[in-house]
């Protein structure tokens, strides 16, 4: 195996999701799109179904393809919802590996009534209440979901809202769409639709909205040891799950003016050793931290030095009793020192969302 590897601790996966569960005291639908946010779907899936009575109660994932992998690696037997619009051209899937569709457009809810269905299809019903993305207009979607619930072949499994400013200090849009979305509740209540079950809070509704919870919770970053924001309260003590270890693979002797890396951008204003290290952009390093990383080595901190190269970075270890095959954490911590996935984003100018995301498949994820 590759000396460079993506611990993945999975007792942390299990404590954050415990303490959403606990906080919340809702069900809980795990957000585990985008290989889970980098960290590996199948195992994370199955470390959560191990809970027993507390395991998830659904999965939610941004694509079909994603679904059926899980389906077809795992034994999990929860509901899966995906995100993404319902297409009609992928209707053989969602009955034959038991996903909910999202229904989000009036073109979706005709392509649905123009089906000849030959057993009941089980959908959840997006709403708009103000992201702008995906969804029936919050204004108009009464009317659209009760012409829905007239479809005797279909079933309406449940209904659900997306935050565009949760994760912001100013709530002020959030609990607009909040209103919104529990008066379309309200009046569909009224018209005694059944709507199955109903959420919205995704990971900063979770910290900071408790009006949002409902039936059910999405936890997304907040799952993988993320706070969503820097603005967000920190009401759950969350515990980073993912970390990149490494080894030492050469130590070089740069004299004083000496460079090191493409376009000399570390010159080196005295003699000093730079050790490189095997892991680089095509494993997830943005170029945009050259220069500006830390890596704990031998519970010491130093700095990544010249640019960050497809398959490599380098270390400024002065004169320090480092050796070649000596560990090295780049993302995780040591007694002394934490380097997360927030020091990366804030050099570049981004969330840890994309930052876990990036972490390519050549690096191999070892669970522990």
């Amino acid at each position: 195996m590759r000396s460079t590897f993506a611990e993945i601790n999975l007792s942390n996966l299990r404590y954050n999701y415990l303490l959403i569960r606990r906080k919340t005291k809702r069900k809980v639908m795990v957000v585990v799109k985008a290989n889970a946010y980098g960290h590996g779907v199948i195992p994370v899936v199955e470390a959560l179904n191990k809970l027993g009575l507390k395991r998830p109660e659904y999965y939610g994932v941004a694509l079909t393809e994603e679904a059926i992998e899980i389906r077809q690696k795992s034994k999990i037997d929860q509901p899966i919802l995906t995100f993404s619009p319902f297409c009609k051209d992928e209707i053989n899937e969602y009955y034959k590996y038991g996903i909910l569709p999202s229904i989000c457009s009036k073109r979706e809810i005709r392509n649905l009534n123009s089906l000849k269905l030959r057993k009941k299809l089980y959908v959840q019903i997006n709403v708009d209440t103000g992201m702008g993305r995906l969804g029936l207009q919050f204004d108009e979607a009464e009317n659209l979901i009760k012409k829905i619930s007239l479809n005797k072949n279909i079933v309406i499994d449940g209904i659900y809202t997306h935050f565009a400013t949760s994760d912001e200090f100013d709530k002020t849009f959030a609990n607009l769409q909040l209103k919104r979305f529990i008066n379309l509740l309200n009046k569909l209540k009224s018209s005694r639709i059944h709507l199955g079950i109903v959420h919205a809070a995704n990971s900063g509704a979770i910290l900071d909205l408790p009006d949002s919870y409902f039936d059910m919770v999405r936890p997304g970053i907040s799952l993988y040891g993320y706070f969503p924001s820097m603005e967000t309260s920190e009401s759950l003590d969350l515990k980073p799950v993912m970390y990149i270890k490494s080894k030492v693979s050469t130590i070089k002797k740069i004299r004083t003016k000496e460079s090191v890396s493409y376009g000399r951008k570390f010159i080196a204003n005295k003699d000093t050793k730079v050790a490189t290290l095997p892991i680089g952009y095509a494993d997830g390093i943005s170029r945009g931290l050259s220069n500006k990383m830390k890596i704990i080595i031998k519970d010491k901190l130093y700095n990544q030095v010249g640019r960050v190269t497809m398959d490599r970075i380098s270390v400024d270890i002065e004169n320090a009793n480092v050796k070649v095959g000596d560990n090295v954490i780049i993302l995780g911590k040591s007694k002394k020192y934490k380097i997360d996935a927030w020091d990366w984003a804030k050099q570049l100018n981004t969330i840890p969302y994309e930052i876990t995301c990036n972490i390519s498949s050549r690096v191999p994820r070892v669970y522990r």
